[in-house]
């Protein structure tokens, strides 16, 4: 039944997968990737891996995709056509899929009782942690102390992607909703865009400016 479920799971990852690489709405395509991050937990969840599923649907589904969000509210939705086939990163995605697999090759079985980590590892962390950690719980001593850098590490990720949104919205005025040709845009800068149809949200181009009150 599990085998099942990790094939199913995959199967869902593949598909969002394609959808997103094919995908050429930018909202689209971030709340597919979070759709994938949620996946992915799952995933991880299924092979017993609860701490890390906590991470991926807490940064992948949750933060990151907020994050994407607030930047699609900067450069508009909809992706522009690349201007050249993109061989060069096909090719480097490529290489790397095919290095990391290389890697897996010489992995254990998943599972496997008679795996080093169930001999070495695991059984000192449930033994010795309160006694070098003196904390009474094995995962965060895990997290907290034995797996300290690994959990910096993914901290000092959030922390870079939020000072990133923070630069990408103090870079000036925000962008605005108008109508060209019939169509709903976003305007990034502040230049009006050529043949404007109708008004935009802020009551229109050609609105008068609200006159100060003569109160006072």
């Amino acid at each position: 039944m599990v085998e099942l479920v990790d094939v199913a799971v995959l199967l869902l990852l593949c598909v969002t997968a394609l959808a997103i690489i094919r995908q050429r709405n930018l909202f689209a395509a971030v709340m597919m990737a979070g759709i994938y991050s949620l996946l992915s937990a799952g995933l991880f969840v299924v092979m017993d891996a609860v701490d890390v599923a906590f991470t991926e649907a807490a940064v992948g589904a949750g933060i990151s995709t907020v994050l994407m969000l607030g930047t699609l509210a900067l450069v508009g939705h909809q992706e522009h056509k690349p201007k050249h086939r993109p061989i060069l990163p096909l090719l480097v995605v490529v290489l790397t899929g095919g290095v990391l697999v290389y890697g897996t090759l010489d992995m254990p079985p998943f599972g496997d009782p008679d795996n080093p980590i169930h001999h070495h590892v695991a059984p000192h962390y449930l033994e010795e942690s309160e006694h070098e950690i003196g904390i009474p719980n094995v995962v965060t001593s895990v997290l907290a102390s034995y797996r300290g850098y690994d959990t910096m590490g993914e901290t000092t990720v959030v922390f870079a992607a939020v000072v990133g949104v923070l630069l990408l919205l103090a870079r000036g005025p925000g962008p605005r909703r108008v109508r060209v040709n019939g169509l709903w845009t976003t305007v990034v800068r502040e230049e009006d865009p050529p043949e404007l149809e109708g008004d935009d949200e802020s009551g229109g181009a050609d609105a008068p400016e609200p006159r100060e009150s003569d109160d006072g």
